[in-house]
């Protein structure tokens, strides 16, 4: 069935007449995006003592409606870093492609990039500053990638890195980050537990994933571009552990009774 404007119909065309075509030029200036279509929400990450935990949920919306259930948002690059995307999906899709074309590029060139922490290997911190050069060389360009990103993994001194950018280019680094609701939601949440360097060197992996998996579920109740359904990754200096069907786990909405303002309700 053909969907496009050109396509369509009017109810009668005796009353109001044929679809006027004449707008529908094949010529003219380039057109860049201007604003996002479908897309995906909060990602959040956490460092702990030995690496970084990273979760996404599987949701890309279609405006509000919540259309596409099964959108993997994080990815794993040369088995030593992640790369975490909210925002459009398309755009994702895009670097999703540039990264994996990357990667290959990078294998040719020196095959011990292949291993976590070879010689020669790109690792997280360099990934990070290599996707803010590209965001913002795309913000110049006026035709901006529509996403902020999170970038996990190691850095040159074998670290846990984590570090952010959006779509103008601008980047920093902390012991917990998150996009979108998340920023609001998720973070206050982690910064109990990790506010600073020293605070997140404390934790082990078995408690930053508690965090991480909590914030996932206060994101799922408040939310209302989230789903119960997520992705989570763990990364090591062993490599990346990632797990893209997860379920939320012990969900109880029982704080719904206490919550006043919205709708009809007796104070």
């Amino acid at each position: 069935m053909d969907h496009r404007p050109q396509a369509w119909g009017r109810p009668r065309d005796d009353v109001y007449g044929a679809y006027d075509h004449s707008y529908l030029q094949n010529s003219g200036p380039r057109q860049a995006t201007q604003a996002p279509i479908v897309t995906g929400t909060s990602v959040i990450a956490i460092k702990y003592k030995d690496g970084v935990v990273m979760a996404a949920d599987n949701l890309a919306s279609y405006g509000s409606l919540a259309r596409f259930p099964d959108v993997k948002r994080l990815r794993v690059f040369l088995d030593s870093s992640v790369v975490g995307f909210s925002g459009d999906v398309s755009d994702m899709q895009f670097l999703d492609r540039h990264l994996t074309d990357l990667s290959i590029d990078e294998a040719y060139e020196d095959p011990s990039c292949t291993a976590p922490h070879g010689k020669g290997h790109l690792n997280a911190a360099n990934l990070h500053k290599y996707l803010q050069k590209l965001l913002y060389k795309r913000r110049n360009d006026f035709d901006p990638l529509w996403n902020q990103l999170l970038i996990a993994g190691f850095d040159g001194h074998s670290k846990p890195y984590l570090a952010s950018v959006d779509l103008r280019g601008t980047s920093f680094t902390s012991p917990s980050l998150a996009t979108g609701f998340g920023s609001a939601l998720a973070q206050p949440i982690m910064r109990r537990y990790a506010e600073t360097e020293e605070d997140a060197a404390k934790l082990t992996r078995e408690e930053a994933v508690e965090v991480i998996k909590e914030c996932m579920k206060v994101l799922y109740y408040r939310d209302a571009r989230s789903l119960d359904r997520y992705s989570i990754a763990v990364v090591t200096k062993e490599g990346v552990e990632l797990k893209e069907d997860e379920q939320l786990e012990k969900q109880s909405w029982a704080f719904a009774e206490r919550i006043k303002g919205y709708g009809t309700q007796t104070v």
